[in-house]
């Protein structure tokens, strides 16, 4: 028996585009810059996932298992995302508290 091993592509069909973004990524930046990154200049929005409604509530909240009781990590959401986000941190008995973003004061040290 004879077995014929030839390169996957003849030379003229390889492709020469090694090390180049594929087309849906072109013009995407990996790396910005710290000034296009800046927070003070953006409007904050919902932590909910692919939304980007501006924030309305705030949503505090800790993991007993790893945080100590006083630490308070935050999510954001908007009118229409606050229940689910609250419902899913409350099963997990991690929700401690939901307030208004303009009500809300980060703990100092935060």
């Amino acid at each position: 028996m004879t077995y014929f091993v030839r390169a996957p592509h003849p030379p003229s069909e390889r492709r020469t585009d090694a090390g180049q973004l594929p087309p849906w990524l072109l013009g995407v930046a990996f790396f910005p810059s710290c000034e296009t990154n800046s927070v003070s200049d953006e409007t904050p929005v919902c932590s909910a996932k692919g939304c980007r409604a501006g924030a309305v509530w705030v949503l505090a909240w800790n993991n007993p298992k790893i945080h100590t009781p006083e630490r308070r990590k935050t999510w954001l959401a908007c009118e229409e995302h606050r229940e689910h986000l609250s419902q899913f941190l409350g099963v997990r008995g991690f929700l401690k508290d939901v307030v208004a973003f303009e009500e809300w004061q980060a703990p100092e040290g935060a």
